[in-house]
């Protein structure tokens, strides 16, 4: 019998080489590996101790590169001080290494349907460098005061020793926090840590309520995860936002902000995580007239979120289409060097000035920059990169993170076409997703797959609801092949 999940990972192979990525690590970097047999031990003077706290990770189910761990702490005043404990990878990926080189050369974890290839080897990423349950590790501990109004009131950063006392999973305890289903057998476990979930959840939620409020955009994409039986493909997944995600979305965040302006506050120059002001604009303008909503001729997050919540409040099976077509003309996040005395620029989609990426440096190589940056400005020390260095780099890691989303996007087809290539002349209910002089493309209700409509497209504008017959796939490439019925 063929293996899906082998095909799926060597149609990732070809991509990334296409792509000018790495799926494999080289043989100086195997050799470096093959040195490093313990995590981090040798605790600083600068380390507090912080093993006593009721550390926790939420993540996906089968995850194991831990980046962040998390605990609150509350006060007489109703404020929290929420503590994210992010993993000292810089500690044993040393700059200028030959791991190091792998990571830069990448700059991120590859996570397709064929398999993930990690930006840095799995005896790292998923062990000595995680903040695995039942593990002591080293780490950078962003520590930050939340207002009852979700305000951040003060923030600061240091190096500490933490333990994870539970790897919990979004899902399960997501369903646990909106009371439908009982806590995980991981959180029931550890004395205490439900009351710190519940708060923590209460946290990032006023966090979330703020940010929305200055702003920051209520957008849902469709990204279907493969689900398999052994090495077959048997499904597509949609994974939806939970209460849980949100949790760790939120804290994650606001510990970006805190990082940008601790490295700003002690004179670093810095990488800036940035999405820029709509230059498309009038077309999001043009969109939203469509559906009989006025936006001002200037780019406004606040009222362009106003719309998107109103879309999704009456549309919500058409949402996830109308948010991709926002979030193809907003443009891509990029980074760039700051060295601003301000914080700026800002984050249109998230209503943030000042903020970075520093909470996986596991899986993203501007977050291990930016650790190495923290660590320096913590000791007093120069900056470990020079300016024109930081320069070439962000613009290097904008290129191979775009580089490297297609490749995941290119195997997210590849599993699609695969899943429907038994079922050619099948018919489906399916929506326009996208019409123009370049095609017509239409997302399928059931499984949420997209693919070209090639006949019986006049007419058809975006949201019409259609039916389709499949007529062709091609799972190298990841096309699929629709025909209008019913006309």
């Amino acid at each position: 019998m063929k293996s899906h999940r082998t095909d799926l990972k060597n149609i990732a192979r070809r991509a990334m080489v296409e792509r000018g990525l790495l799926p494999d690590f080289s043989a100086a970097a195997m050799a470096e590996l093959a040195r490093v047999q313990t995590a981090a031990t040798d605790a600083h003077s600068d380390m507090r101790d912080l093993t006593g706290l009721l550390w926790a990770s939420i993540d996906n189910d089968d995850s194991r590169d831990l980046d962040q761990l998390t605990v609150a702490e509350p006060h007489a005043d109703r404020s929290v001080t929420i503590l994210v404990a992010i993993a000292d990878v810089d500690e044993l990926v040393i700059k200028e290494s030959a791991l190091d080189a792998h990571a830069k050369h990448n700059t991120t974890s590859v996570y397709t349907a064929g398999g993930m290839f990690p930006m840095l080897p799995e005896k790292l990423s998923t062990d000595l460098t995680s903040l695995g349950e039942g593990q002591v590790r080293f780490a950078i501990v962003v520590e930050m005061v939340i207002a009852e109004d979700g305000a951040v009131l003060s923030s600061t950063l240091f190096r500490a020793l933490v333990h994870n006392y539970a790897k919990l999973a979004y899902n399960s305890v997501a369903a646990w926090l909106a009371g439908e289903a009982p806590a995980p057998e991981r959180l029931e476990a550890v004395s205490g840590l439900d009351a710190q979930l519940r708060l923590q959840d209460q946290v990032a939620q006023r966090l979330k309520a703020r940010r929305h409020q200055q702003g920051a955009l209520s957008l849902e994409t469709i990204e279907p995860r493969a689900v398999f039986d052994g090495e077959a493909l048997t499904d597509l997944r949609v994974e939806q936002k939970n209460r849980a995600k949100e949790l760790i979305e939120d804290f994650m965040i606001a510990a970006n902000q805190a990082t940008a302006s601790y490295l700003n506050g002690k004179g670093m120059p810095s990488f800036r995580r940035i999405l820029r002001s709509p230059e498309r604009w009038q077309r999001i303008v043009e969109v939203a007239a469509r559906w009989g909503e006025h936006l001002p001729s200037e780019p406004d997050a606040g009222a362009l979120e106003s719309f998107l919540v109103t879309r999704r409040q009456a549309d919500p099976l058409r949402f996830p289409d109308l948010s991709l077509a926002i979030v193809k003309l907003i443009g891509r996040g990029e980074y760039v060097l700051d060295q601003s005395k301000d914080g700026s620029p800002e984050h249109f989609g998230l209503a943030v000035k000042g903020y970075t990426h520093s909470t996986a440096p596991n899986r993203r190589f501007p977050d291990l920059i930016t650790q190495r940056l923290i660590k320096a400005a913590l000791a007093g020390a120069p900056t470990p990169y020079r300016p024109e260095e930081l320069k070439y780099l962000a613009g290097h890691c904008t290129e191979k993170e775009d580089d490297a989303e297609k490749v995941e996007r290119r195997l997210r087809k590849s599993a699609a076409a695969l899943l429907l290539e038994s079922r050619i002349r099948q018919r489906f209910d399916a929506i326009v997703t996208g019409a123009s002089d370049r095609g017509t493309w239409v997302r399928l209700l059931e499984p949420p797959v997209e693919g070209r409509l090639v006949t019986g497209e006049r007419g058809l504008d975006v949201g019409d609801k259609v039916q389709v017959e499949l007529i062709s796939t091609d799972v190298e490439r990841g096309y699929i092949d629709f025909v209008r019925v019913g006309l």
